[in-house]
């Protein structure tokens, strides 16, 4: 517990004031982010096959240029862009030819492909959301920050009929319904005093599919690290685990968000 609070502090007096300030630093920060995730989804095939160090270290350069990657109008999706994603898959694919036997094979770079391509749209997302509008980020963190919680302690409080047990066994449908409940009625509240006075029902249907989305992320990577054996995807803090188990639910509810974002 001692361990959980004192990195949980520490990620605060870090992550606040980059949030709040924006700009560079912040990009830069979600940048660092991107890579560190990138390397906890490269850490998962170590137990089967470990990577070869110099293409790690290219994904790492091609998840940080499609995190940072700035909207210029010709984007596939957010900030992902032509030229970063063809510079991807140049980056991963044709190294296959050089590498011998099964040091770096095709699957591998599709492995990496994947991971660069969806955690470069998800951080690109939350620093697009952050460069709109402080508020807007704090309504998209409120979301799945406040149905995790009231999804466990309503789940151990009045939870009898588990959710999806074969991918997690301790939630129950009663912590997710009443965990987005709760999340719904919070972010709808601060939606409304402090970024729009819209029309209401769009934002409570809006924050209602955003936390479901939220609690598909966290089904999804628990689902990921259930294949791959492993509780948490890395011990960078310690008693909260890696970079990927915190960031689950946002990175989904951010994608969500900015799909939806022309609607609200």
């Amino acid at each position: 517990m001692k361990k959980r609070i004192i990195s949980a502090i520490v990620a605060l007096i870090i992550v606040v004031p980059l949030v709040i300030y924006g700009h560079e630093p912040f990009i830069l920060g979600v940048g660092l982010i991107g890579i560190l995730g990138l390397k906890e989804i490269i850490d998962l095939k170590k137990h089967h096959k470990r990577i070869p160090g110099f293409m790690a270290f290219m994904a790492y350069i091609c998840v940080f240029m499609l995190t940072i990657a700035e909207y210029d109008g010709y984007s596939i999706a957010f900030g992902l862009t032509y030229r970063g994603l063809a510079i991807t898959m140049l980056s991963m694919f044709i190294p296959t030819l050089i590498y011998k036997k099964d040091a770096y094979t095709s699957k591998d770079a599709i492995y990496l492909c994947g991971g660069i391509v969806f955690l470069g749209i998800a951080f690109n997302g939350i620093i697009l959301t952050r460069m709109f509008d402080l508020w807007h980020f704090v309504y998209i963190a409120l979301i799945p920050i406040f149905t995790d919680i009231f999804a466990m302690l309503m789940g151990m409080a009045f939870g009898k009929h588990k959710l999806i047990p074969h991918v997690s066994p301790n939630k129950t449908i009663e912590g997710s319904v009443l965990g987005t409940t709760i999340a719904t009625i919070v972010a709808t509240l601060f939606y409304y005093f402090f970024i729009s006075k819209t029309l209401i029902i769009k934002v409570i249907v809006a924050t209602i599919c955003l936390s479901v989305l939220g609690q598909f992320g966290d089904l999804l990577f628990s689902k990921i690290k259930r294949e791959n054996n492993i509780k948490d995807f890395s011990q960078i803090m310690p008693g909260h685990g890696g970079i990927l188990d915190r960031l689950d639910s946002l990175i989904f509810v951010t994608l969500g968000y900015l799909i939806l974002f022309s609607w609200l």
